[in-house]
């Protein structure tokens, strides 16, 4: 599929990090671009500076995920691109022991539950809409009635201690990019998945520049933070290279996660 003035695009998430890069890229490349995020600030500075539009949405929520389509596609028409970042992280241990006290914790299941329900469950509620809408359109003439672009992690295969439910969100990710893939093949929908390694985003500026330097010794090569714009480059080559479906890609610099 060819990016252009006449393809829309919805990217979650695309307020910050992964996935500013990518909706500056796309709308780059001409594509009429839709910010899904709940940073109104920054979602609605950024479509304003790339002629896009913003639309404020918990993925989590049905209503509002109903009305972000529904304005996104009033400005833009029916989207053929979605590429889905949203996610948020949180970590604890499966059980522990408090080494002062002995006492023993198990992890708390609301804080699971709802990192499943943001970065799967609300992964997967995008796809569904969108392909939906999808249906509605013909064909382009390269063969594409839609791409769909999914962001997992590294950590989907070899997520580290205390990331038992952002590895498992993850790996639910991975694991239903083929099915998925298998599901639209026929309606020429395609629908691949990302796995980045360590990117310079906002969350990593946060962290005191040591540590920032010791992970990026832990890469192998380039022995450096990945940069968002190259994790926006893989995105458009998945929109674009309408061979490729069914895929999940690392994108780490040869980077296996070690357990701690």
């Amino acid at each position: 599929m060819e990016l252009n003035a006449g393809i829309a695009a919805i990217v979650t998430g695309g307020a910050s990090g992964l996935g500013e890069a990518t909706v500056r890229r796309l709308a780059s490349s001409r594509a009429k671009v839709a910010i899904f995020d709940m940073d109104s600030d920054r979602g609605e500075a950024i479509a304003a500076e790339i002629g896009g539009v913003f639309c404020k949405v918990d993925i989590t929520s049905e209503d509002e995920l109903v009305a972000a389509f529904a304005k996104a596609r009033a400005t833009h028409g029916q989207e053929r691109v979605l590429v889905n970042c949203a996610g948020i992280g949180g970590g604890a241990k499966t059980a522990s022991r408090d080494r002062k006290t002995g006492e023993i914790h198990e992890y708390p299941m609301d804080r699971f539950e709802k990192i499943i329900g943001v970065n799967l469950v609300g992964t997967f509620r995008c796809i569904t809409k969108s392909a939906a809408g999808m249906l509605t359109l013909d064909p382009l003439p390269c063969g594409d009635r839609g791409a769909i672009v999914n962001t997992a992690s590294v950590a989907a295969k070899e997520g580290q201690i205390g990331q038992v439910a952002y590895a498992a969100s993850k790996a639910g990710i991975v694991g239903l990019t083929l099915p998925v893939a298998r599901d639209l093949a026929s309606e020429c929908i395609r629908v691949n998945t990302i796995l980045p390694g360590l990117f310079d985003t906002p969350l990593l500026a946060r962290v005191p520049e040591e540590v920032r330097a010791s992970l990026a010794k832990q890469v192998p090569c380039p022995s450096r933070l990945g940069l968002v714009e190259e994790f926006a480059h893989i995105v458009e080559t998945m929109i674009t290279c309408g061979y490729l479906n069914g895929e999940h890609m690392r994108l780490d610099g040869a980077i296996r996660m070690a357990p701690r």
